[in-house]
């Protein structure tokens, strides 16, 4: 596995606060949420931290999500540079080509919700930095591209985190056969949402519509578990 070539440890996190805008903007979308999902439960939203482990076509259009519904704290955690191979699944533009994923979608979010809390750390998740990267969180979002990177992160959060909650992802490559995908839950603290079988293999690809659609089962079940349903 290659050394990230901008390595960034816990002292370097940082924490952006909302990019330069005008305060009504921030109150006007706050009275325009409450009014579409009711203020207890806008203030419910606003009170969730969430972080989202990778930011490739899961995770980058999980943060749009939960974003536009007005969560209130993010943590992007991602070391990769978005290229130009991701647009046809992952939430940016062309003109985010070459920066890092953690800095675009936080510039992103920052245009639908300037409100929001983002919290970036441009590396890599790996046992070590599970606890001082993930522990103010209450729930994680993992949504990592390759399977032993998946498992190590649902392991130790298991391990050394047991009361967060874990939304995995877990097939949705190919097109069609949309009443596959599902939501399951797998134990106290852990949910997993996709068809759990397709990959990448033979002609298979990931491509926007089912990368979405298994995004969008994970955006919904955080915004369940934060308000209280059942997921």
């Amino acid at each position: 596995m290659e050394k990230n070539e901008q390595k960034t440890d816990f002292n370097s996190i940082n924490s952006w606060p909302p990019l330069e805008t005008e305060e009504n903007d921030v109150q006007h979308l706050w009275q325009a949420l409450c009014s579409h999902h009711g203020r207890d439960v806008q203030e419910q939203l606003a009170k969730a931290h969430v972080a989202v482990a990778g930011l490739g076509g899961l995770g980058s259009n999980i943060a749009v999500q939960l974003t536009r519904i007005g969560i209130g704290k993010l943590t992007l955690i991602d070391f990769d540079r978005v290229d130009i191979t991701n647009l046809n699944r992952q939430h940016y533009f062309l003109q985010h080509v070459g920066q890092y994923k953690t800095e675009a979608l936080r510039k992103i979010l920052a245009m639908i919700n300037p409100g929001i809390q983002i919290t970036c750390i441009t590396d890599r998740l790996t046992p070590s930095t599970v606890i001082p990267y993930l522990q103010e969180s209450t729930i994680v979002c993992e949504a990592f591209d390759v399977a032993d990177q998946k498992a190590m992160l649902v392991r130790e959060i298991r391990r050394q985190l047991p009361e967060i909650t874990i939304v995995s992802g877990n097939g949705m490559a190919g097109y069609g056969r949309t009443n596959d995908m599902c939501v399951k839950r797998l134990g106290t603290h852990l949910y997993l949402c996709g068809d759990g079988y397709s990959g990448i293999e033979g002609k298979n690809s990931v491509m926007a519509p089912r990368v979405v659609l298994c995004a969008s089962q994970m955006a919904n079940v955080v915004t369940s578990i934060v308000l209280g349903g059942k997921p």
